[in-house]
Order: C-alpha cells, then structure tokens, then sequence
C-alpha cells in the first residue's frame, strides 16, 4: 500500500490506496511522436533536418524498427508541412516511397521474404565443429535408402535365378 498525503497537515485525511488506481493516472500520457519535437526555425534548417530525418527512417525500415520508422515519418510530415509545397520535392518523393514500404510491413509479400531460422547443429567453438563442417561440405550428402517393403509370400522362379528346377527332386 502506499501512503499518500497531499498536505504537511498531520489532522489531513490520509488516504491509503493500493496502486490500482496508477493504470487511470497514466492513462493520460500518450506514446510520443515526432511531431512533438521542436523544428528549426529557417527553411534550410528544416531541409537539413528533413534529409536527415528520411535517412534515420529509411535506415529505420531497412533494420525492422517499426517503432523508429514510425516516430522518424511523423517528424518528417510535421517538417514538410513546415515547408512550402514547392521546397523539397525529392525529399517528399523519397518520404512517400518510405510509407509505401512502412505500410507494406505486414503484407503476405513482405513476410515471405523472411528466412527460417536455422537450428544449431554443434556449439560454436570447439574441436568438433570445425571437424564437421569441413567434412560435410568437402563430401556429397548420400541420400537416404528407401525402406524395404513387404512384398508378400510370392514364388521365387529358381531356374531363371541359375538354381536346379525344383520339380526334378522328387
């Protein structure tokens, strides 16, 4: 429980409370974007802060930071409404091709892309694992025998496998 008392008044009401009511309190706080943060005050300042904004999301994108590349394309559509449309024209065709691929982040396409992730065969290190890796890769892998089926009781033609007939014995 925590204490909680808004006077130095020691006859105040002291109210005791759990902590359940933290999640209300911080429900007012929102996740920041770029928006908020201050922009340069001169148009060449607010280019340069554009390009490099465009960087760190296209960088952003590349690594899957979805979080980053969200914040870094909210700052750059706050500087370029900062800017008068006729200013940064490749900036801005550079910024839509960015939120065409940030928008394609969750699409049959761009997960297809992604590669399994490979299973261990050894520890890293070690005597063994160099061993095995320049065996395996030096030789051809031999595939594996296809398993025996069970054919049945079926006669075996003797004579045509060289042995002496079978009818002669008797």
């Amino acid at each position: 429980m925590v204490r909680r008392s808004q006077t130095s008044n020691p006859r105040s009401v002291v109210v005791l409370t759990s902590g359940t009511d933290w999640g209300t309190r911080a429900a007012g706080q929102r996740r920041s974007s770029g928006a908020e943060s201050p922009l340069p005050r001169r148009q060449p300042g607010k280019i340069k802060a554009l390009q490099q904004t465009i960087e760190v999301a296209r960088l952003a994108i590349n690594k899957k930071r979805w979080n980053e590349a969200r914040y870094a394309l909210s700052r750059a559509r706050a500087l370029t409404t900062a800017l008068p449309t006729t200013v940064a024209v490749q900036e801005r065709e550079q910024l839509a091709a960015l939120r065409k691929k940030y928008a394609a982040r969750k699409t049959p396409a761009a997960t297809q892309g992604k590669k399994p992730k490979r299973t261990p065969s050894a520890h890293s290190g070690g005597k063994n694992s160099v061993a095995q890796k320049s065996t395996a890769s030096g030789t051809a892998r031999k595939p594996k025998p296809t398993p025996v089926r069970d054919l049945g009781d079926r006669f075996i033609n003797r004579a045509a496998l060289g042995y002496e007939p079978t009818e002669d014995k008797a």
